[in-house]
């Protein structure tokens, strides 16, 4: 989806696409205004720096041309392309012959699918040419279709199609701690923002806040003037259906009153809201604490002889017990430290053993720090809940460091089971001392499924090299020594496996991967870290 600013400004024109495919061959150009000449328009793009990533994103993997008509018609003349074509930017329309129109074409009907987020239908017509290449033995052809392809699934889901109709719509937000709230508008008319206010309750009235906002809704409009054609909301409000033809019938024609599930709207509703909290925050003064003092409240909480400066969190994947891995991730002072992070293959548990695994895993990484002789950590954090401390517990008491701290964060109902507590603790949700356990627990989790997610793809591709007559367990490993990685063999070109197994043998490795669905990256993920951010 497109970024929406947090901070909109009033009457500010923010940064469209424009593919023009009211010219012979179109372009994709950067624009601060929507005019009705034709060509078709996706944004807004916040922070503006996004539409030039967008536009450089285009211009690299489907390379349609970037210069004005004038540019283009000089080297038309010339009979030669520009620079641009010579560092693969750009597909040389501008010279006959050398990319015809047909196929030119063909990428502006990519690039719009891809503004337009329709992902599935890009994916789908791009798998359906890289076979039909690879059938045809065109092999640079099937290449580039399926670098293409894997561009696309990388980045999912990507810009919609902008409000650019003459709708008008009012767009609320809200943010509330319980007892304050602060309600955010923004005014969207003829597709552009063109105003914003903000409201606020120091105290709410008892009830339901969706009876509150109905409320709310009636005061506001009943005191103004002008009533858009859509009220886009962030939650249900009562009397829905009732305020709609009292808004209708003041403003003359049909008014609708939404609560998007998805899509644009419903993004729109989240930077409200983004907006509100930002409000409230600066209305209420909200101050972040520090983080010394939200592990002090941490070491209060737990009943541990001093803040717990360094926090190793542990987590177990698998599926169906197969591929079972676990994590170790580290906190030092409220930030990750990623470079110490592990994961850890499990050896001796049974398939789907989660309480063995944690056990095993838990006492090789404790073994390993006291054979070498390096300090503890002032707690440790476990993924799970009563039944995973314990088998931490009876890990740690196998190497006689049964006076480690230990607590354990279940999902869901995010309860906290601490060593030497017959109940777990129940800590408020605002609780910056939860949202920092919250954030470690979450990070380990990550970690591991990332882990075994990898772990998955690499039997599941080595199986599929080994399908491919001539490649047996030996050139497998020849393979995957020499290219590093799976992902860079699927990449690979005839030239760079020829060396390796024969240029016979390397067609065979490339035609296969041509007409075959690519793997995906490895997933790095994007960590939310709440309140602080990791190193």
């Amino acid at each position: 989806q497109p970024r929406f600013n947090a901070l909109l400004k009033d009457d500010k024109h923010y940064p469209h696409l424009k593919l023009t495919i009211n010219e012979p061959f179109p372009r994709v150009v950067k624009v601060r205004r929507i005019e009705r000449d034709g060509a078709l328009y996706f944004g807004p793009y916040l922070p503006a720096s996004l539409a030039d990533q967008v536009l450089d994103l285009i211009q690299r993997e489907f390379r349609l041309r970037p210069c004005s008509d004038e540019v283009f018609h000089t080297y038309r003349r010339k009979g030669r392309p520009c620079l641009q074509y010579q560092i693969k930017r750009c597909l040389g329309p501008c010279v006959e012959g050398l990319f015809g129109r047909d196929q030119y074409w063909e990428a502006v009907r990519d690039v719009r699918l891809f503004l337009e987020g329709k992902n599935r239908d890009l994916a789908r017509s791009l798998r359906e040419r890289m076979e039909q290449a690879a059938r045809e033995l065109r092999f640079e052809a099937a290449a580039r279709y399926r670098d293409l392809l894997h561009v696309v699934e990388r980045l999912g889901e990507e810009q919609k199609m902008a409000l650019t109709t003459e709708v008008d719509a009012d767009i609320f937000g809200l943010h509330t701690d319980g007892r304050r709230l602060a309600l955010y508008l923004f005014t969207m008319r003829e597709g552009k923002v063109v105003g914003k206010r903000d409201f606020y309750w120091e105290e709410l009235p008892p009830g339901d806040l969706g009876r509150f906002l109905a409320q709310v809704l009636v005061q506001y409009y009943e005191a103004g003037d002008y009533v858009p054609a859509e009220i886009v909301l962030p939650c249900a409000v009562e009397d829905r259906r009732l305020i709609e033809r009292w808004l209708s019938a003041k403003k003359g024609r049909r008014v609708r009153v939404v609560e998007p599930k998805r899509g644009v709207k419903r993004e729109l509703v989240a930077l409200a809201a983004q907006n509100a909290k930002l409000a409230f925050e600066e209305r209420f003064r909200v101050r972040r604490p520090e983080m010394s003092q939200v592990l002090e409240e941490l070491a209060r909480v737990l009943e541990l002889p001093r803040p717990p400066q360094r926090i190793e969190a542990f987590d177990v994947s698998h599926l169906q017990g197969t591929e079972m891995v676990a994590s170790l991730v580290v906190c030092e002072n409220g930030a990750m430290r990623k470079s110490e992070y592990r994961h850890y293959i499990v050896k001796t548990a049974r398939q789907g053993d989660d309480y063995g695994a944690l056990r095993e895993v838990v006492h090789r990484r404790y073994a390993r720090v006291l054979g070498e002789a390096r300090p503890l950590p002032d707690l440790v954090l476990i993924d799970g809940g009563r039944g995973q401390l314990h088998a931490a517990l009876e890990a740690l008491e196998e190497l006689s460091l049964a006076t480690l701290p230990v607590a354990a964060l279940a999902k869901r109902e995010e309860l906290l089971y601490v060593k030497g507590r017959a109940e777990p603790l129940v800590l408020d949700r605002h609780s910056p001392v939860l949202h920092l356990i919250q954030m470690i627990r979450d990070e380990a989790h990550r970690f591991a499924v990332t882990f075994h997610r990898r772990r998955r793809r690499q039997r599941d591709f080595a199986s599929e090299l080994l399908a491919i007559p001539g490649i047996g367990e030996r050139r497998k490993e020849l393979l995957l020594r020499n290219f590093g990685s799976v992902v860079r063999i699927r990449r690979a070109t005839v030239e760079e496996l020829r060396p390796f197994i024969g240029e016979q043998l390397a067609r065979r490795v490339v035609e296969h991967f041509a007409a075959s669905r690519p793997s995906s990256e490895p997933e790095t993920g994007q960590l939310e870290f709440g309140h602080w951010s990791g190193a």
